[in-house]
């Protein structure tokens, strides 16, 4: 007799039609069923409770609660939840993150349809699907150093326009203990000046535009 049990979809993003346009795909396949959809990282915690998918597709980008804080939350819960993360960030630090979190999959938004749907199968049936695009960034940048906590404090800082000064008011630390961090951070990200790591950073997804 055959395994007509579907799998069980769970979609999260904050654009609705996108989340239509999973929802499109996935229940026009046999073998998938669109069992909830959330808009905020707080709905898709309390939706997974209720239903427990089979899969996650989970957007990064998303508010009140991120994609990587979801994704954390849902997994203390339950360890052996299966979350495809889906993105418009093609940069390896957050991919990173992500797999650090616990996905088991990292897709860019533009990917096909039916690459969703093979990716889907893939890690229902217990595999790793990660797109070309990121697996490049993540063996080019294997080995050097990530930049730590404060050092993402400060720059997160400096993306929007402030001073050295305002810094270091902000973070209560120093002038000059900010100088040495914006040292080490261009070091880090082979950075000419302020501006440079911003924009190196956002393409790497250290940060998000």
């Amino acid at each position: 007799m055959l395994n007509t049990k579907k799998i069980r979809i769970l979609a999260v993003d904050d654009h609705p039609l996108l989340r239509e346009g999973i929802a499109k795909v996935v229940n026009g396949e046999e073998d998938m069923q669109l069992v909830g959809d959330a808009a905020n990282g707080r709905q898709v915690v309390e939706l997974f409770r209720r239903h427990r998918p089979d899969i996650t597709l989970m957007a990064l980008q998303i508010p009140e609660v991120s994609g990587v804080e979801a994704i954390l939350a849902i997994r203390k819960e339950c360890p052996i939840a299966r979350i495809i993360a889906l993105t418009t960030c093609s940069g390896e630090a957050l991919a990173r993150r992500a797999f650090k979190a616990g996905v088991t999959g990292y897709l860019l938004k533009n990917i096909p349809p039916t690459e969703l749907l093979e990716a889907i199968r893939a890690v229902h049936f217990g595999q790793r699907k990660i797109s070309p695009e990121i697996a490049t960034q993540l063996v080019e940048h294997c080995c050097e150093d990530a930049l730590s906590e404060r050092e993402l404090d400060v720059l997160k800082r400096v993306a929007v326009g402030s001073s050295n000064k305002l810094v270091a008011a902000q973070l209560a630390i120093t002038e000059g203990t900010v100088k040495a961090h914006m040292k080490n951070i261009l070091l880090k990200l082979d950075a000419s000046d302020r501006t440079h790591a911003v924009i190196i950073a956002i393409q790497r997804g250290f940060l998000v535009a």
